[in-house]
């Protein structure tokens, strides 16, 4: 599971969209992007369809994501 609280770009609160995390300054939770990624939308898309979301906020994130797939998994006490 990626952590989410060392990303610049997203910020969660209990009182908006359930606690899900959110692009900053939003309420687009940061799944939508994953999901309209996998559903076959281009970043350029997904930005005219949440204009509240910029590319930099999407561009940290996937860098997020990206990094996440290549640090190693804390061993299991």
């Amino acid at each position: 599971m990626l952590d989410w609280t060392t990303c610049g770009a997203v910020e969660r609160h209990p009182q908006k969209v359930s606690g899900a995390w959110l692009f900053c300054g939003t309420r687009v939770p940061v799944s939508a992007l994953f999901a309209n990624i996998e559903g076959g939308a281009t970043v350029d898309e997904f930005i005219e369809w949440f204009p509240g979301v910029s590319r930099e906020q999407v561009n940290v994130v996937l860098e997020h994501a990206s990094r996440s797939l290549t640090e190693p998994i804390p061993a299991l006490a």
